[in-house]
């Protein structure tokens, strides 16, 4: 049975990763502080044989009894009002707690995936955007904290993977949604929802015009695991290429509801991206995977979630 510690996996993501790996068959070590993740994510999970919870802050030193197959570093705040409350959190879960987990994978022998995002990108020059773009960042804006905490863990586990011989991988993870995110998230697609199932108004930020590429949960994790069982050390996007303005997401959503809400909208966050959305040629070459779930049907299966939250 392979041995597998999850950091920050009582997150979104991370608690879908411990469903499927689980679900393949290993033993699921679920680390993680709750600044931003959730007991309730992982609740269904507490009995099951081969799962285990550790409330620990990552940017400590790591220790884990007994051998280890699979580190996923997964834990930092993730949606711009997290990461705006808890900016050095933010830097400091991005690069200390890169550095320790990355030290128990090399201790442990252990292979190391690394949660990093489309962010590194910026607001982009390049449309889709490829692997070998660069990036078009502002280090000292807003959203400077997020996005060079992803790239110094990108630059870092990439320096363990030359100098120690660490096998790493790294998934560069657009826009994502589904079930267990937040309400207040802070993210369009839960602000969307919530918004839309109270009757409020539902806020779109500038002139609505600014392009995501969301991808639902399922098919991400299905794209991490294959990411994480291939022999590729350098990032691979994964995210749904199907791009849409924010503007229709909100339309969509509003729809899918048959909520009356309107639409209003105020003014952009500094350094917001213009533009995104994945060049996942890698990912079909390499790892044979795309999307399968189509942007209607996760959002309905997301919006029964959104209203079960916020109706109990």
């Amino acid at each position: 049975m392979p041995r597998t510690l999850i950091t920050g996996g009582a997150g979104f993501l991370g608690s879908h990763l411990c469903d499927r790996l689980l679900k393949e068959g290993h033993e699921v070590l679920c680390m993680d502080n709750l600044i931003t993740g959730d007991l309730a994510n992982v609740d269904h999970l507490f009995g099951h044989p081969g799962f285990r919870f550790i409330k620990y802050d990552v940017t400590e030193f790591v220790h884990v009894e007994g051998g280890l197959d699979y580190i996923l570093h997964f834990a930092s705040p993730a949606s711009p009002i997290d990461y705006l409350k808890l900016p050095i959190q933010t830097l400091k879960v991005g690069s200390l707690g890169t550095h320790k987990s990355l030290g128990l994978a090399k201790a442990k022998q252990a292979r190391f995936l690394l949660a990093s995002t489309s962010e590194v990108y910026g607001d982009p020059e390049i449309h889709p955007q490829v692997e070998s773009y660069w990036g078009n960042v502002n280090p000292v804006g807003p959203r400077g904290v997020y996005d060079e905490a992803k790239r110094f863990a990108e630059a870092m586990t990439m320096a363990y993977h030359r100098y120690h011989g660490v096998e790493t991988r790294i998934v560069r993870i657009f826009n994502t949604y589904g079930e267990r995110m937040r309400v207040n998230d802070g993210r369009a697609i839960p602000a969307f929802m919530s918004q839309g199932i109270r009757g409020e108004d539902v806020t779109v930020f500038g002139d609505g015009m600014q392009t995501r590429s969301v991808c639902y949960v399922s098919d991400l994790v299905d794209g991490i695991y294959r990411l994480l069982m291939s022999d590729y050390s350098d990032p691979v996007n994964i995210g749904n290429p199907d791009e849409i303005t924010m503007q229709e997401l909100a339309e969509e959503i509003i729809g899918i509801l048959g909520s009356e809400s309107r639409i209003v909208h105020k003014e952009l966050p500094e350094d917001d991206p213009k533009v995104r959305q994945p060049d996942i040629s890698r990912a079909r070459e390499l790892l044979g995977w795309e999307p399968q779930v189509s942007r209607s049907e996760g959002l309905r299966r997301t919006a029964a979630y959104f209203r079960e939250k916020l109706n109990s």
